[in-house]
């Protein structure tokens, strides 16, 4: 796999479930990991341990796993697609302070960094809200004329 190209894994036939299971054993484990080669041996970083982690997971569970690399600085049509907003949105979003960018000259720049917090603090407003509204008070039958409850 070369540098800056995506490279996508199908799961494993059956036959390869034994190792995939041993591999996610291991790499779940508190224990440290290392690569070894006929050289010597290197210890696993955390940062690359977790990646691996979440794709045998994905294999696992007979997902497809894409590993693409990203530019740590971002374009606003970079961070749109990644958003999967389109590029007017972003920049409504850049204006009204919700993510920080930079202009080092007639172009706006984005930390991925930022897009991914901004993308999981919007994950975690949505599940808040869907907490929310599932609690809601539900309506009282009662109150139904006909049948339909009016609502508004």
């Amino acid at each position: 796999m070369g540098a800056g190209t995506n490279h996508t894994v199908l799961p494993p036939a059956t036959d390869d479930r034994d190792l995939l299971a041993a591999l996610k054993a291991v790499l779940a484990g508190s224990e440290e990991v290392s690569i070894s080669s006929p050289g010597g041996s290197v210890p696993l970083p955390d940062i690359v341990r977790g990646l691996l982690v979440d794709a045998v997971a994905a294999l696992d569970r007979g997902q497809a796993v894409t590993v693409e690399p990203h530019r740590t600085v971002l374009t606003t049509q970079e961070a749109a697609d990644l958003l999967g907003i389109t590029r007017p949105t972003l920049v409504r979003l850049l204006e009204a302070g919700k993510i920080p960018y930079t202009s080092p000259g007639r172009h706006r720049r984005v930390e991925l960094s930022d897009v991914l917090e901004f993308q999981q603090g919007e994950r975690a407003r949505r599940s808040q809200v869907f907490e929310e509204m599932a609690h809601e008070e539900p309506l009282d039958p009662g109150d139904a004329v006909d049948g339909f409850v009016s609502t508004r």
